[in-house]
């Protein structure tokens, strides 16, 4: 398994580097999307011998800036029990803004007009090459590793005026993603990949996605029917059961198998 990631180091400019244990390789500098997951990018984060930095060194920053963020909804039976949702019978399509990208250790600012947002542990997909009209294998073959996204959202802006997803999905900060990009993860496994949401060292999440409604591979032939995917495009696949609210002062973790720990505070309104 490999695992990229964009930080910012003791030298100047934003970089891309390969994350092991207890040591941070410089790959270069990052480009505006920060770590697409091509072939060719893999390859170069493999072989990896610049600086050689200890992780206390560097601020990782989202290993990404997607050009867009797809996120699926009520992909998770259980999830969309507790919601009082149907089980959808095609998948949930929303996406998430710009504005609301953040990465690791960064702030979750609760807007004024919704100051309870409810966190959502999710895995994601980071696509590796352009696709179009995927067939399942070709699905597969389209991801270019894993990260972790908290698909934070706004319940009161979200269930306003029949269903704003957007509006409540997009608030500043709604987005952290990260801490790395990974590749070689089993995501075909029957057990699937572990997704766990903790807040302030509690375990309020736990499944995997053999639990998913709609699987990885069809997802993204569903999407790819609707429009083409481009390398570093983000496709969130849906949260488990136990979301729940955000308050000043919480620490909220998301936790995927093989991505490792994405952790944010949570400040006041804004």
């Amino acid at each position: 398994m490999t695992r990229a990631v964009r930080f910012q180091g003791p030298g100047p400019g934003i970089r891309i580097g390969r994350l092991e244990d207890d040591a941070v390789w410089d790959a270069g500098p990052a480009s505006a999307v920060g770590f697409v997951p091509t072939a060719e990018a893999w390859q170069s984060v493999r072989g990896a011998s610049g600086a050689c930095f200890r992780p206390d060194e560097v601020t990782l920053l989202a290993p990404v800036v997607p050009p867009k963020l797809l996120c699926i909804g009520l992909n998770y039976r259980l999830h969309a029990e507790e919601t009082g949702s149907a089980i959808p019978t095609e998948p949930v399509l929303f996406c998430k803004l710009p504005n609301s990208y953040s990465g690791p250790d960064e702030t979750i600012v609760l807007p004024k007009d919704d100051a309870t947002p409810d966190y959502e542990a999710e895995m994601a997909l980071v696509i590796g090459t352009r696709t179009r009209r995927a067939d399942r294998a070709a699905a597969r073959a389209a991801i270019g590793g894993i990260t972790a996204v908290n698909d934070v959202s706004a319940r009161t802006a979200q269930r306003s005026s029949g269903g704003q997803f957007i509006r409540g999905k997009s608030y500043d900060t709604f987005a952290p993603l990260g801490p790395c990009i990974a590749a070689g993860v089993d995501h075909r496994g029957s057990a699937g990949i572990g997704i766990e949401g903790w807040v302030n060292g509690q375990r309020r999440q736990a499944s995997t996605t053999a639990q998913l409604v709609f699987s990885i591979d069809y997802l993204i032939a569903y999407i790819t029917n609707v429009m083409t995917l481009l390398p570093g495009d983000v496709v969130a696949t849906g949260t488990p059961s136990g979301v729940g609210p955000l308050q000043p002062g919480d620490e909220v973790t998301i936790t995927v198998a093989g991505v490792g720990e994405l952790t944010n505070p949570v400040g006041g309104t804004s």
